[in-house]
């Protein structure tokens, strides 16, 4: 039998699996039997256990897929950013750093306008808002 792939499927249908085979495993079925009847690896189903015991009902649910809303900054704001990192240091915008880091920027950002972007993000806007410092 070839087994399918779950996450090419809707999202309320790999919800709808993994609640079936948590049922299943809670009637006292194994899970290489569950794995075989909803045509899925049995490494799924133990993932879905696991998470199951460790988080609960709500780690079945279906989760938004693609990217997360919010993380840009407007123009504006990139602007503002970049004069403080400018003007002032971390410790005069009480933050626990020495020097500014994409740790210590991210959390500027977060305290100042309530966005949450991840390091990788803020590195690419700190490239993008300051000028190189040599000439090329």
């Amino acid at each position: 039998m070839e087994i399918k792939d779950a996450r090419s499927l809707p999202s309320i249908a790999q919800e709808d699996l993994r609640q079936k085979a948590i049922k299943a495993v809670m009637d006292g079925k194994k899970q290489v039997e569950i794995a075989e009847i909803l045509n899925v690896t049995r490494q799924a189903v133990g993932k879905w256990v696991s998470k199951y015991r460790t988080e609960g009902e709500e780690s079945l649910k279906a989760k938004r897929k693609g990217r997360p809303e919010g993380g840009k900054l407007l123009p504006w704001q990139a602007a503002q950013i970049a004069n403080t990192l400018i003007d002032r240091h971390p410790e005069q915008m009480k933050l626990p750093f020495y020097l500014w880091t994409r740790e210590a920027v991210a959390q500027l950002i977060e305290q100042r306008f309530g966005i949450q972007l991840s390091v990788w993000t803020v590195g690419i806007i700190v490239k993008e808002l300051t000028p190189p410092l040599l000439a090329e």
